[in-house]
């Protein structure tokens, strides 16, 4: 089956489920898509969890307690939410390998750093291999990548970040790695009992808007 990973380098949990990630490409072919959540959001008239101020807070400590659970350390950038537009073109500018989106990810959530601007991503950028990060995620081509990522991503269904599109299956959150790892070794799961049942579940009541 097909794997496919979407991130935003602006969610927490991109990071904290890199790991997992990153095991997996070493055992099985996996496409790395970058894609921008801020335009998720709008497509589906979501708001994101840094927008709502309660859950803002939620999100954050949550994210920084998950890091503490898996032993790894967790720095927020100087500002959140940011633009992640930058980071997102030069992960694609560094050829979305395995690399550039551990560095990137690393630059961002185990650094701390700031990623929206090619100004604050040029040091990153140069110990990439990139000489010039403005040049470098002002390609055309570079944005035209991260436009058809983004827009594959719909096409798949995937409403938030990061997910894992296994086959026809999405699966939404870092905590829910352990249920993509569990499709992936039994692609016949969700034909099972109680998973197959929850296909024909009617709706009850639908809220207007």
């Amino acid at each position: 089956m097909q794997i496919t990973w979407y991130f935003d380098v602006i969610s927490p949990f991109a990071w904290l489920q890199w790991p997992a990630i990153k095991q997996l490409c070493s055992e099985r072919q996996v496409s790395l898509r970058p894609i921008l959540l801020a335009g998720l959001l709008d497509r589906h008239g979501h708001k994101g969890p840094a927008e709502i101020p309660g859950k803002r807070l939620f999100t954050y400590r949550h994210a920084v307690w998950r890091a503490q659970q898996q032993g790894r350390t967790l720095r927020f950038p100087p500002s959140h939410p940011f633009n992640p537009i930058p980071a997102l073109r030069l992960c694609i500018a560094a050829g979305s390998t395995v690399s550039a989106v551990d560095q990137v990810l690393s630059w961002i959530w185990d650094k701390g750093c700031a990623a929206d601007s090619a100004e604050a991503l040029q040091p990153l950028a140069r110990s990439m291999g990139i000489h010039d990060a403005v040049v470098a995620i002002g390609q055309s081509q570079v944005k035209l990548d991260l436009k058809n990522n983004f827009e594959r991503a719909l096409a798949a269904g995937v409403f938030g970040v990061p997910t894992l599109e296994i086959g026809k299956e999405l699966f939404w959150g870092e905590d829910a790695t352990e249920l993509a790892l569990a499709y992936l070794a039994q692609p016949d799961l969700f034909q099972r009992s109680p998973f197959k049942e929850l296909e024909a579940m009617p709706v009850g009541i639908q809220r207007s808007v």
